[in-house]
């Protein structure tokens, strides 16, 4: 399939600045695999509305880290990194300078004036660094929300608590499962009246899922590693749904990388993931999936095509547009059952 497929028109007045008042006000597209309907009329809030007994959501409980450092060097040049991992004093960043860093330099955070060590330069715009005695503690004095490069201003107060969704419990995502901040508690425990159940996964998000498809044919497009974690308490739950919705992309892929071909849908497991989901995919482990609106000619938009199929989800894209709905990570979403 030809890259050119998966591309659309978006005005950038329609990429979401800012989220909405309350999680559950953001609007809600609903898709029917069965037939194509699509129905632009819902909110958020509706959610409670399609829970049934049966059912398990599941959601990615990764938190983003406060992961982007804005430094100087010496000479006062700007560095601004995006810390990937860290553990202990060490980590790995992708970084924008002026200039190639190289090992030994001294970068200085520029609120405290701490210090921030290369000690290795990886290539291809990474370097490994020395965060001082406790990496997670330096980020979570000095470090920022790392919003998505299409939001165009700097994070504010609110943003530490709206770009998390309200279950976020791992540290380890650079970004946020941005389907999981429509959740409210309030929704959750309307939705688990209801008699659904839910079950948390974790896959930690990393700065690839923003990167586009550069091949002319998607298959030739190969997808970042992230890691992931399933308990046996989680995989319990989700093999005894009647009917299993994934929240998120990052669901989708967790839940089809452990998906099973026996009795159990699923199993329990922690590891890395590189699962590229691409029309023609069989789903095993996936029922139906609430998601947002993405990037033309991305991996994700790709998924949502394969679950939905291609026609479908263009359909839907351009109902979206015509009825003015808000894009991407503080943007509307869409519900394909």
């Amino acid at each position: 399939m030809r890259l050119t497929q998966f591309q659309y028109d978006l005005p950038p007045e329609r990429i979401a600045q800012h989220p909405t008042d309350r999680r559950e006000d953001a609007r809600l597209l609903q898709l029917s695999r069965q037939n194509g309907a699509i129905d632009t009329s819902a909110t958020i809030a509706a959610l409670a509305d399609h829970a049934r007994p049966g059912d398990c959501w599941v959601v990615n409980d990764t938190r983003v880290r406060p992961a982007r450092l804005l430094t100087r060097k010496p000479t006062g040049g700007r560095v601004e990194l995006l810390v990937l991992s860290a553990r202990g004093s060490l980590g790995e960043a992708m970084y924008r300078s002026s200039k190639p860093l190289k090992a030994g330099q001294v970068l200085h955070c520029d609120a405290t004036d701490e210090p921030v060590t290369v000690t290795e330069a990886l290539g291809g715009g990474l370097v490994s660094i020395d965060l001082g005695d406790d990496a997670d503690a330096l980020l979570g004095r000095v470090g920022k929300v790392p919003l998505p490069p299409y939001i165009a201003r700097e994070p504010d107060a609110r943003d530490h608590e709206r770009y998390q969704t309200v279950y976020a419990d791992t540290p380890g995502a650079v970004a946020a499962p941005t389907a999981g901040l429509h959740f409210s508690e309030p929704l959750m425990a309307a939705m688990t009246e209801r008699g659904a159940t839910f079950a948390r996964i974790t896959l930690h998000v990393g700065p690839g899922t923003f990167r586009p498809i550069r091949a002319e044919d998607i298959r030739d497009h190969e997808l970042h590693a992230e890691t992931y974690a399933v308990s046996s308490a989680s995989a319990a739950k989700i093999n005894a749904a009647e009917r299993i919705v994934a929240v998120g992309t990052t669901c989708v892929r967790t839940l089809e990388t452990i998906a099973t071909d026996g009795p159990e849908r699923v199993r329990p497991g922690a590891g890395e993931t590189r699962i590229y989901i691409t029309p023609g995919h069989t789903f095993r482990a996936v029922d139906a999936l609430l998601t947002n609106f993405h990037l033309p000619g991305s991996s994700l938009l790709v998924l949502v095509a394969a679950f939905a199929g291609l026609d479908p989800t263009l359909a839907a894209y351009s109902a979206a547009l015509a009825q003015d709905f808000r894009f991407y990570s503080y943007g509307d979403a869409m519900f394909i059952s």
